[in-house]
């Protein structure tokens, strides 16, 4: 059974110009990170438009979703910002409702 999450964020890249690709390889790397975050349940990398990326993640709990926020990802996206995107945004979402996964 899948763990069921509660806490989520939504992060949203802005592609600096001619860094589309680059962006699609750190969301790539991102997910390998994740994989040993146990606290990190679910991760997807998305893009929203040419040059519009982002990621969702849920958490089981706050305590997660903290470890998740000073862990490698966060660091990464820092060190990345004015090279291949624009200054992050991150929301810090609730979940509300989920279909867990099969």
């Amino acid at each position: 059974m899948a763990t069921q999450v509660s806490k989520a964020l939504l992060v949203r890249l802005e592609a600096l110009p001619g860094r589309e690709d680059d962006v699609r390889a750190f969301l790539d790397h991102g997910l390998s990170v994740v994989e040993g975050e146990p606290k990190t349940a679910r991760w997807f990398g998305i893009q929203f438009g040419p040059s519009s990326f982002g990621i969702f993640d849920a958490f089981p709990d706050e305590d997660g979703r903290r470890a998740h926020l000073s862990g490698e990802v966060a660091k990464a996206l820092g060190e990345n910002t004015g090279v291949l995107f624009q200054e992050p945004t991150i929301e810090q979402l609730d979940v509300v409702a989920e279909k867990q996964p099969a």
